[in-house]
């Protein structure tokens, strides 16, 4: 029970987070795929950064364990990846801005949100059998985390992940794609 309040507290804390940075507005998420507007991408980074730290802190401080990963099927993350990133692009939602414009009491969220993960939900059900086979069978690398695939320390690459993280956010400040200024 607590678990489940813990992972409550902090969705309603990330939903909160992405609405006072304005990132549940439509046109962020599309703006992040004209590359004029990177604010979501930086947002979305830094979240990385800050929880790949704590979570890879408390493990090595013993605080808690990590579970079993699934394994992992390189062309099915790839497929899914650019189903979900099309549809992505195409709608302007994501699921996160989804559920905290939903929060708000949006229905232009909750609507296309609700129907674009029960519709997703039903590709994946009725096709699942048929194409997880094939799919299964290129490039599964078992289950392996990034630290493994490189045989490095986590907290190596934490680090080596939060230094791209700020070059990406240099690059992007200097190729004037950061959050624009109103005034």
């Amino acid at each position: 029970m607590s678990t489940f309040v813990i992972a409550l507290v902090l969705g309603i804390f990330f939903g909160f987070s992405l609405n006072k940075a304005g990132l549940t507005k439509y046109h962020k998420i599309v703006n992040v795929f004209r590359f004029t507007d990177m604010a979501v991408l930086k947002f979305m980074m830094t979240a990385l950064v800050v929880s790949m730290s704590g979570l890879y802190l408390l493990r090595g401080l013993g605080l808690v364990t990590f579970p079993n990963v699934p394994a992992t099927y390189v062309a099915g993350n790839i497929i899914g990846g650019l189903i979900f990133g099309v549809g992505m692009a195409l709608s302007g939602y994501c699921p996160g801005t989804c559920a905290a414009g939903s929060g708000e009491g949006k229905l232009d969220y909750l609507i296309p949100g609700l129907l674009g993960f029960l519709v997703g939900a039903a590709i994946y059900g009725l096709t699942y059998p048929q194409i997880f086979p094939t799919i299964s069978a290129v490039a599964n690398f078992g289950n392996i985390v990034i630290p493994d695939v490189w045989n490095l320390s986590p907290f190596l690459t934490v680090i080596f992940f939060a230094v791209l993280a700020l070059f990406l956010f240099y690059l992007i400040d200097r190729a004037g794609l950061q959050r624009k200024k109103r005034g």
